[in-house]
């Protein structure tokens, strides 16, 4: 396995971000979540990275200067969290490349993503999963996430389960 660095997005990444976010995320549903389909709007959602950097620490994994990772993390009180508890940091989309899949590069994100959380003084960080993502909801459990029904989203599209971490 090759080196990665975890760093700070820049403007040049957006693409390859929105990118990665479209393919990771089709990719892993069509394979474990079949039945979810993204929309032509979700897909410019996800694509619109410019407009997540403006309100959120973007994260990337870059090996050989390439984009293979990504999370987003949005501090207390903007705009876009869906953090539900007062002073709360909301971690968003982590997601990798599709041919990265297995290469373990969700917990260096994942490490990074609350290391700049921790570092802004919050009380929690929030996370949401789709009620059916059972393998990811297990990943966030092994790294002390509890599940908190208050932050639960039913969505007409989507349900969404609601996860915190406080310090322990």
């Amino acid at each position: 396995m090759s080196s990665f660095i975890i760093r700070p997005a820049e403007p040049r990444d957006d693409h390859a971000v929105g990118e990665l976010l479209v393919t990771s995320f089709m990719t892993a549903y069509a394979r474990k979540l079949p039945e979810v389909v993204y929309s032509d709007d979700r897909k410019r959602e996800l694509r619109a990275v410019a407009d997540k950097r403006s309100e959120a620490i973007v994260l990337v994994a870059e090996e050989a200067g390439e984009v293979i990772g990504t999370v987003m993390l949005y501090p207390p009180g903007a705009r876009a969290s869906e953090a539900w508890l007062a002073n709360t940091a909301d971690i968003r989309q982590l997601a990798v490349l599709p041919r990265c899949f297995g290469r373990r590069l969700s917990g260096p994100l994942m490490d990074a993503a609350e290391a700049a959380a921790w570092a802004l003084g919050v009380s929690a960080i929030s996370l949401h999963t789709r009620a059916s993502a059972l393998g990811v909801q297990r990943l966030y459990e092994r790294r002390g996430y509890q599940r908190d029904p208050v932050g639960d989203l039913v969505l007409p599209e989507v349900h969404l389960l609601a996860f915190v971490l406080r310090p322990s």
